[in-house]
């Protein structure tokens, strides 16, 4: 059984105690995803929803639109990401010479968690054409970081300041696009 109330107080419990006990709480919660669906509803919009946020905690619910992406991005903090429907490919991506290149990847499913370390670089994609919904709980204020965040032109890989607006504009512009498709296909 899961209960949204539950999984951030155990969220805000296991943050002292490190990155593995995040894990461990996310690990849970992903563990039966049609309690997940059952608690929080099937995906509705796409975008970024807070479901706490403090100066060394932040978790979000993202529902991804279908085959959305998102640049290479870094956060500055280490996070758990767990998905509770649906698939996201994450491709990794590291410095060099002033630009980034792809390192390695993961494609996670239903039920699947990744953990990001604080320096890490990645970008993420959404490959099938239904939402995907995922917690990402994240060792700090994600919506106010300390420190200056970074993404990467998809075409160039040349790096600019974060912008959160652009971002969400981002979710907003493909969900657009699937009620669009979704409306066209069901006519």
């Amino acid at each position: 059984m899961f209960s949204k109330e539950e999984f951030i107080e155990d969220c805000k419990s296991a943050i002292k105690d490190g990155q593995r006990a995040i894990r461990e709480v996310v690990t849970r919660a992903v563990s039966n995803p049609a309690a997940v669906l059952r608690e929080l509803g099937e995906s509705g919009d796409a975008g970024i929803t807070p479901l706490y946020r403090s100066n060394d905690l932040t978790i979000m619910n993202f529902i991804w639109a279908p085959h959305m992406s998102l640049v290479p991005h870094n956060h500055n903090m280490y996070s758990i990401v767990g998905l509770y429907s649906g698939r996201e490919d994450n491709a990794f991506w590291r410095r060099i010479d002033g630009s980034i290149e792809v390192a390695g990847g993961q494609s996670l499913g239903s039920g699947d968690v990744a953990t990001l370390g604080h320096d890490i670089i990645h970008s993420v994609l959404n490959p099938i054409a239904k939402k995907t919904a995922a917690f990402h709980v994240y060792a700090g204020d994600f919506l106010a970081p300390d420190d200056d965040r970074s993404h990467w032109e998809h075409e160039t890989l040349q790096e600019r300041p974060w912008d959160l607006e652009a971002v969400k504009g981002r979710f907003r512009e493909f969900d657009n696009r699937y009620d669009v498709w979704f409306n066209n296909k069901s006519a």
